[in-house]
């Protein structure tokens, strides 16, 4: 950049109110100073301002209503405005016609959505794109969540599993259709994630994937930004950016001709979901069936939310639009309400794990990804302060301002939700081991809980007593306690707990047992 451009960009900057970006500008060496104008010349002087300026007003907005519904609850009255009914006096939950799942329907019925999900797979029209640009914080890891391991006897991590289902679905739907088919990966990174993703793929050999036939791409980043509408310097020489949220992913599809791709490779349906579930089902078939036979363009799977007042978003209607409402938004009394056999009315919790239609993610990306409204993300994000020292703070102390994948359930024409079981398809990873819940070991715990049903509904047994069959209810809270024995499948092996009675029928098995491909084809052969 010369001098005279760069010259009217630090003015504009100035003008902007966002002269606190070039405090330490004296400062600056000749490559620190290209770094921040190439920062600064990304944004755009008045993107940035604008990009502050809603933010602050966001931030205004959302304590605006948080003390505005404190104050009603302590009126203990509506508004007296209609259009400002309380949210519990909108809110519907799931109708039946638009709900599937595992406890709800027949076997000869989950059969047919798996049929008709294995023929999509075998015809090259389904694909999966995982959510990874988040940087793991929570978790207290400096790298990309996937590369995690959560101390599996296999030592695998969660990329290393994810790949593993695909190939394995893939061999399903090959084997059915007896031709080969294909399941392209498309994974959306960030800044933070991309580049040791990339690395990461390259030294494992992309775990047995053809690697034309995984997609990175990467999201945008916008800046952090302080209580008072000032952009946060990370560095002297950088700003302080984050991931524009999962629902990022439409701006990025975009931007990345992703859509395109899909296109070209025929693509007509797409399995997002996000990296931390060390349970996701790669391209669910019987998931995938169940949207395409309802002629959905957008589902969601869902889990029964384990106790009233737990802290997941809820799947459900608002003005009788379909969305996701957080936990932190539904009143108490709405929270307990319970229907006539007992269950909960507001139970379908959001795990994340979506379907979509090709040609609804063009629509969202021509039409209404301009209408998705960023949500306040409150964090603790590191600065220099006016000495240029780097501070960490202890409680959060500026704005992120984030899209919801979820959004645009509002503006799908035929929305289904597909309940699954929580012990079977849920435990995501975020926190570190020092939480008691959604942490590596919770996660490690769960996965070997499903393996462990597997093997003995195989019909495989474990010495000194352990019992011929487990029911969920015996580990109620995935990963609460550890299971009886330790037993780890591979998904090169089985995909969803099934063909194992080959290898484990009438077999008795020694903990820690780990049955991989080279273990299946000794037991098949004894």
């Amino acid at each position: 950049m010369g001098s005279e451009a760069a010259a009217a960009l630090l003015g504009a900057v100035r003008a902007c109110g966002q002269d606190q970006l070039l405090r330490f500008w004296p400062q600056l060496g000749p490559g620190q100073r290209r770094a921040l104008l190439a920062d600064l010349a990304t944004l755009g002087p008045a993107g940035l301002g604008e990009h502050c300026h809603r933010a602050l007003r966001a931030w205004g907005q959302r304590r605006h209503r948080r003390d505005r519904r404190r104050l009603l609850r302590d009126a203990l009255q509506d508004p007296p405005d209609p259009a400002d009914r309380p949210l519990s006096a909108r809110l519907r939950p799931l109708p039946p016609d638009a709900l599937g799942g595992a406890r709800r329907h027949p076997p000869h019925t989950l059969r047919r959505w798996e049929l008709e999900g294995f023929h999509q797979i075998a015809q090259n029209r389904v694909a999966v794109l995982l959510l990874a640009g988040g940087q793991g914080t929570r978790l207290g890891v400096t790298y990309p969540k996937g590369m995690y391991s959560v101390g599996l006897p296999s030592g695998k991590t969660l990329y290393q599993l994810q790949a593993e289902r695909i190939r394995r679905v893939e061999e399903l739907a090959g084997q059915k259709s007896g031709s080969r088919c294909t399941v392209p990966w498309y994974i959306m990174t960030s800044e933070f994630t991309l580049g040791p993703t990339a690395r990461f793929f390259e030294e494992h050999g992309y775990f047995g994937l053809d690697p034309s036939d995984v997609v990175m791409f990467e999201q945008r980043m916008l800046p952090a930004v302080t209580f008072d509408g000032k952009a946060i310097l990370e560095r002297k020489d950088k700003i302080a950016m984050a991931p524009d949220g999962n629902g990022g992913l439409y701006r990025a599809l975009e931007d990345n001709r992703i859509l395109e791709d899909m296109e070209q490779r025929g693509i007509q349906y797409v399995h997002v979901y996000c990296v931390d579930n060390i349970l996701v089902k790669m391209a669910d078939p019987v998931f995938i069936g169940f949207c395409v036979l309802r002629g959905a363009d957008c589902g969601a799977k869902v889990v029964e939310k384990a106790y009233p007042a737990e802290p997941v978003g809820v799947v459900c209607q608002v003005d009788g639009v379909f969305q996701v409402v957080e936990y932190s938004e539904i009143g108490p009394e709405t929270v307990q309400a319970r229907n006539p056999d007992g269950s909960l009315v507001y139970s379908a919790g959001n795990i994340c794990n979506h379907f979509f239609t090709r040609s609804f993610l063009e629509t969202v990306t021509r039409e209404f990804e301009s209408l998705l409204q960023p949500h306040v993300a409150v964090k603790k994000v590191p600065y220099v302060d006016e000495e240029g020292n780097l501070v960490t703070p202890d409680k959060p102390n500026g704005i992120k301002m984030e899209k919801f994948v979820f959004d645009v359930f509002q503006f799908a024409k035929n929305f289904v939700a597909f309940e699954v079981l929580r012990e079977e398809e849920f435990s995501p990873l975020k926190n570190a081991d020092t939480a008691d819940k959604d942490s590596p070991t919770t996660a490690r715990r769960a996965l070997l809980w499903q393996h462990y049903r597997w093997a003995l509904e195989a019909g495989g047994r474990f010495p000194r007593g352990s019992p011929s069959g487990v029911s969920p209810d015996q580990d109620p809270i995935p990963g609460a306690q550890e299971p009886p024995a330790i037993c780890e499948i591979s998904p090169l092996v089985s995909y969803f707990g099934e063909g194992l009675a080959t290898y484990l029928k009438d077999k008795e098995l020694q903990s820690p047992f780990i049955l991989d491909e080279h273990e299946a084809k000794v037991l098949a052969a004894a």
